[in-house]
């Protein structure tokens, strides 16, 4: 005689009816699974090495936010795009102007600040680098309709910057 199959347990926790947060479970361990991902799979340093660079995460940032960024930054408007404290920032910039990548500008409305602006060698290098990560991502999504690829970018960037806000609230708290 075959044996029964066993009733499944009753999940821990509160019921789905009871649990504000039911419809959000299933969103934190894929969350997870993409973070695990990307770095298992070193995504950026992939995307650096296709690009010919041998920069590390903190400079190929800089280096992409000043390019997306389409005009020159503070050091400190860099570091709040980035979500990251000012020295950090001044000590990859610092870096980056030693290869050349970067140079600093007068700012326009305060003499006292500059700015910081890629140059054509920086702008080539993020072009670079934007090119082979979306060639990755467009490999990666090549099975999908327009129409999901499209709900992606927008739930991706209203997720994005609604946990931006949500922080940027509970630094301000603080």
């Amino acid at each position: 005689m075959p044996p029964v199959p066993a009733e499944p347990a009753e999940p821990a926790g509160p019921s789905a009816k009871d649990d504000p947060h039911s419809d959000l479970r299933a969103v934190l361990p894929r969350l997870t699974q993409l973070s695990a991902a990307f770095n298992k799979g070193r995504l950026t340093e992939r995307a650096a090495e296709a690009a010919g660079l041998a920069l590390d995460r903190p400079a190929m940032g800089v280096l992409v936010t000043l390019r997306t960024a389409d005009q020159p930054l503070r050091i400190g408007e860099i570091a709040d795009r980035m979500q990251v404290v000012g020295p950090h920032v001044t000590r990859q910039v610092q870096s980056l102007e030693k290869r050349g990548l970067v140079h600093r500008v007068a700012d326009p409305h305060d003499r006292r600040a500059s700015l910081i602006e890629p140059t054509d060698a920086g702008m080539e290098a993020a072009n670079r680098y934007v090119t082979s990560l979306l060639g990755w991502f467009a490999e990666a999504l090549a099975d999908w309709p327009r129409q999901d690829r499209e709900d992606l970018t927008r739930l991706l960037t209203r997720l994005a910057d609604d946990v931006t806000a949500r922080l940027a609230r509970f630094d301000a708290e603080e």
